[in-house]
């Protein structure tokens, strides 16, 4: 495994202490957990950057860096069901698109790593998750809400997007 591998692996260290802090959810508890989530998000561009400036891009970390993405997003949008802070039917159609995708690349010859669509989904997804974890979802409930639920619509969307293209690629 190269640098920017295990960069993406060192993300999935970030779980278990948003949990712990998530576990008893005072107003310092949350803005560590929001630091530890974006700081640990952060890496994705990390990783990112390192495999292309290195020439280190493989196809581990394509299959990889997605994957770790995903257990990122859905492990705290959990708590946040647990805390009755967003509806689980919205965490299963994140869910249900994010283990689709994931399912469909097993499948595949060639890996294909995302697109632009599926960046912003992510982006928006850390956004979203950020500030339902932060104490400042409870002071502006719509805005956290909204954010979540635009969320919501481009993880299907850029899913779509990801598999037409995917096919079309076959």
């Amino acid at each position: 495994m190269n640098l920017p591998t295990w960069i993406t692996v060192s993300r999935l260290v970030a779980i278990p202490l948003v949990f712990w802090l998530l576990a008893n959810p005072s107003t310092s508890h949350r803005w560590w957990a929001v630091a530890i989530f974006l700081i640990a998000a952060c890496t994705d561009w990390l990783d990112g950057y390192l495999a292309r400036r290195l020439n280190q891009v493989t196809d581990l970390g394509k299959f990889l860096d997605p994957l770790v993405d995903k257990l990122l997003v859905l492990a705290p949008l959990m708590v946040l069901v647990q805390l009755g802070t967003v509806p689980a039917w919205g965490v299963f159609l994140i869910l249900a698109r994010e283990l689709t995708i994931a399912g469909w690349r097993v499948g595949q010859a060639k890996v294909v790593g995302a697109n632009m669509w599926g960046k912003v989904k992510t982006v928006v997804q850390i956004g979203a998750i950020a500030l339902l974890i932060s104490p400042l979802a409870q002071s502006y409930p719509l805005g956290s809400m909204g954010l979540f639920w635009l969320a919501v619509l481009l993880t299907w969307w850029s899913g779509l997007i990801y598999l037409t293209a995917s096919s079309q690629n076959t």
